[in-house]
């Protein structure tokens, strides 16, 4: 059955804007989409339509980087010891990032598989593409060891990643540095693993077919995660003390060179952050992403979804940080679709409206090219040609 959508525009890519246009589905599959006579008359004469006449379609949303075991909530890490409704309420959380535009999410660590589970639970029906980890690598006691990840011997690393190879998972994650959610283990800007670790990481990942994504808060973590050859660095914060920041640029320089993509993992918590700051040590922090820009690092989207604050239905909020620092809505919107797309290796699949690609589609009310907000009032989602 033929799917035919009409609208007042079309971004097959956020830089080349069709008015009055058309995007074609056919069994999950986009067939066409352009100038609304071309689209149309490729359609079956009994396909469904759906008229948005100022409305615009364009590529489903990305978020590269959440916790759907984790509920946004101040008691996080209490509800998350709560085992017997993980499942549920992590599907709940992926429907909600679905029905906010959200087509493709990448799950970075859970425990017991839970990012597995959750997507054979909606085999055949609508949610957005999950791609998930397992537990993430960390040292005894380290970052997120509560996931189940630690490991104190080169045998354990690649033990690990066996067993999340074997669980279905479509990348490896380590946690490179410390973080702020775990009490007792590394501070954000120590290092958790050396090049050499992370190397037998890396290589290791790759006997499996697998690319590595890498939590990186400290300048020197993320030297030596690129330097092991991750495919992501999240975060990537360049830290090297609570407010000091340490910016390389033959890091950058090194990352752009290898295809080596930077996730910011900023949610829309961005604004509290700013205000409780102030401007200047914010432009410090969040300055990297112009910075990462200017020396051509690819740049994900990607919240951290389901830490506190963090919620998993407002991409929109999250993406405004890019437009106060500066980034045109274009480059925003190629971001959070077809840059998001090519990080994960995905650009062959989704990304952008373009016959052969899956019908991850996203119309809403508005132009997003003229004001964000309109990512705010979606008005048919397709997953995977799928509605919710």
């Amino acid at each position: 059955m033929d799917t035919l959508i009409t609208a007042g525009r079309v971004l097959p890519r956020p830089a080349t804007p069709v008015d009055d246009g058309a995007v074609l589905v056919r069994d999950g599959v986009i067939v066409a989409a352009g100038p609304r006579a071309d689209v149309v008359a490729q359609a079956a004469p009994d396909a469904v339509q759906h008229d948005f006449p100022t409305g615009t379609a364009l590529a489903g949303l990305f978020n590269v980087h959440v916790h759907l075991a984790f509920d946004a909530s101040r008691e996080v890490l209490a509800h998350f010891s709560e085992t017997e409704d993980l499942l549920n309420g992590a599907r709940s959380r992926l429907t909600s990032m679905l029905r906010s535009g959200v087509t493709t999410v990448r799950d970075l660590g859970d425990r017991g598989h839970l990012g597995a589970a959750v997507r054979h639970s909606f085999e055949g029906s609508a949610a957005p593409r999950l791609l998930v980890s397992g537990p993430p690598i960390t040292a005894p006691g380290g970052h997120c060891h509560f996931f189940g990840g630690e490991t104190a011997s080169d045998g354990e690393i690649r033990a690990l990643i066996d067993a999340n190879a074997a669980a279905g998972a479509d990348v490896i994650k380590v946690m490179a540095s410390g973080g702020q959610l775990t009490e007792g283990g590394a501070d954000m800007w120590e290092s958790q693993f050396d090049a050499r670790q992370l190397s037998l990481i890396v290589a290791h990942a790759a006997s499996h077919g697998l690319p590595v994504a890498a939590h990186a808060h400290g300048a020197d973590a993320i030297e030596a995660a690129v330097e092991a050859g991750v495919s992501t660095v999240e975060h990537c914060s360049f830290l090297t003390g609570p407010r000091s920041f340490d910016r390389r640029p033959k890091v950058a320089q090194r990352m752009a060179a290898d295809g080596i993509s930077a996730c910011s993992t900023s949610s829309r918590n961005w604004r509290v952050i700013v205000e409780k700051l102030g401007d200047e040590v914010a432009q410090a922090m969040y300055g990297r992403l112009p910075w990462l820009e200017e020396h051509g690092v690819r740049l994900l989207s990607g919240t951290d979804a389901g830490l506190p604050g963090s919620v998993f239905d407002d991409p929109v909020g999250a993406l405004e940080l890019y437009e106060w620092l500066g980034f045109p809505r274009r480059r925003i919107l190629e971001i959070a679709t077809e840059d998001s797309a090519a990080g994960l290796g995905l650009s062959a699949v989704t990304g952008r409206l373009e016959a052969g690609l899956a019908a991850d589609v996203l119309v809403v009310e508005g132009d997003p090219l003229a004001s964000l907000a309109a990512l705010r009032n979606p008005l048919l989602v397709l997953a995977q040609g799928r509605s919710t």
